[in-house]
């Protein structure tokens, strides 16, 4: 049986933990009354026509949920420059020759289902991997595309200035209805993301047992001591490597 030190290292944040779950929580909201708002349902009421305002309330909390992600996303930014390496926006750079050591070895284990060799595991990142910055990249243009089209369809019955900012998007798309399109196809690259953003957090949770999931939740993680410095520690522990 073979002894090795690990190091619990703060990775995430209490800012970055509460933006993840916020973020969670509106992007499920928004696909949930997205899929309504695109495909009402058929409503069985005696109630008068004039009096029923279930469309009016799903649409309220789409516009709601989209203000909340909306306003969360620029405080991620922010953290991106005052937060820890972890959270800084040059982590989502993935374009290094460390980095791309780190894609491909990603790719290998992850696409290819190859199994890890003791040398392998300094390939491991602390933080986020290579290819899931790569992937938060693309998820955030893709949020981008959400926030300008979305409030560029809510800028005609809006009252605040918020929305009307985006009201030139619909004539650079040629009409509401090209907008809407693409507003419903980024949606899908949201979802598409979030199945495989879960399956590979539960795989390498799994597969390296550093505290995957938890991590987001208390923030910890736990990692090689001899692969970290000594500002990046918070308490130590000794696990055996079965």
């Amino acid at each position: 049986m073979k002894t090795r030190n690990f190091k619990r290292v703060l990775v995430w944040e209490l800012p970055v933990r509460i933006f993840h779950w916020i973020n969670v929580l509106c992007v499920f909201v928004l696909t949930l009354t997205g899929f309504i708002i695109a495909d009402p349902p058929a409503i069985l009421s005696n109630v008068e026509a004039t009096n029923l305002h279930t469309f009016g309330v799903v649409r309220f909390i789409h516009f709601t949920a989209a203000y909340i992600f909306f306003f969360n996303m620029i405080l991620r930014i922010y953290w991106s420059f005052v937060g820890n390496r972890f959270a800084s926006w040059k982590s989502f750079w993935p374009f290094t020759k460390k980095r791309w050591k780190n894609f491909k070895h990603v790719l290998k284990v992850d696409v290819l289902l190859k199994n890890e060799k003791e040398h392998d595991l300094k390939n491991i990142s602390i933080g986020r991997n290579s290819v899931a910055s790569l992937s938060y990249v693309v998820l955030f243009l893709l949020a981008l595309v959400q926030v300008f089209t979305g409030f560029d369809l809510y800028a005609d019955t809006a009252t605040w200035w918020l929305p009307k900012m985006f009201n030139w998007v619909s004539p650079l798309f040629g009409g509401d209805f090209a907008v809407r399109q693409v507003h419903h196809i980024a949606m899908w690259g949201f979802i598409f993301f979030t199945l495989v953003h879960v399956y590979l957090v539960f795989y390498h949770d799994w597969l390296e047992g550093r505290g995957e999931v938890s991590s987001m939740f208390g923030g910890y993680k736990f990692v090689r001591a001899e692969r970290i410095v000594p500002k990046e520690t918070d308490t130590t522990t000794t696990e055996n490597d079965m």
